[in-house]
This record gives structure tokens, sequence and C-alpha cells, in this order.
């Protein structure tokens, strides 16, 4: 079973901040980051956005979500997401017997990346 609790001290431990220290970061009281860290209290949404802010780590991490990849689209315009997005599909999607040729997608996939790094300006 998953002990969040554990994870949020060897995050709090790895910066070097005693509970103390992280409860004024969150506004928070020492005996309050003590319960989260027991597992006696479950950390709200806001306070577990702040600690996936201070820890630098997503939600997904610190709520035990393994095995599942993310890659950050800040900065890209909802073309270039889509974009990224196609390439992650196909590039998971079998292709038996592949050749050495590009099948008519990856040649659209390959045009719409063209499009996009000749547009960034």
């Amino acid at each position: 079973m998953y002990d969040m609790g554990a994870r949020l001290r060897t995050l709090r431990k790895a910066k070097g901040w005693s509970q103390e220290t992280l409860g004024r970061k969150l506004n928070k009281t020492k005996s309050v980051v003590s319960s989260y860290e027991a597992n006696l209290r479950t950390p709200p949404l806001d306070v577990l956005t702040d600690l996936a802010a201070l820890y630098g780590v997503s939600l997904d991490y610190l709520a035990g979500v393994e095995g599942r990849a993310m890659l950050p689209a800040e900065g890209l315009t909802p073309a270039q997401t889509e974009l990224v997005r196609t390439i992650i599909l196909e590039l998971q999607s079998p292709h038996p017997g592949a050749a050495r040729t590009l099948t008519p997608r990856q040649m659209d996939i390959l045009n719409g990346l063209l499009f996009e790094f000749t547009r960034r300006g």
C-alpha cells in the first residue's frame, strides 16, 4: 500500500527542511505537517498543490500514481500540444512489418512539425 506520509517526509528531508520550516512555507503548524507525514491527516488539494510546487514534483507523484510519464507542455500552442500527442500515439502504435518508408500518417506528422517549427519566428 502507498505511504504518502513517507513520500512527504522524504521530500522534505531532501530539501533539508524541518517540519517547522515546511509548516511556515505552507502557513501550517509543525503538528499539522507531522500529521501529514504520519498519515493521520490527508493534505487537502490546495496544500498538495503547494507541496508539489515547493518540491518540484507532480500531484501524481505525491499521490503515488507511478508509471505514467508526463511531458511538460508549457509554452506550446494548442496546435503544438496536439502535435506532440499525435507523435506519442504514433510512436506507441505497432506497425507490423514496418518498412524503411514512412506511412502517410507519419508524413502528415512530419509536415505538421515542419510547419510548427517554421512558424516560430
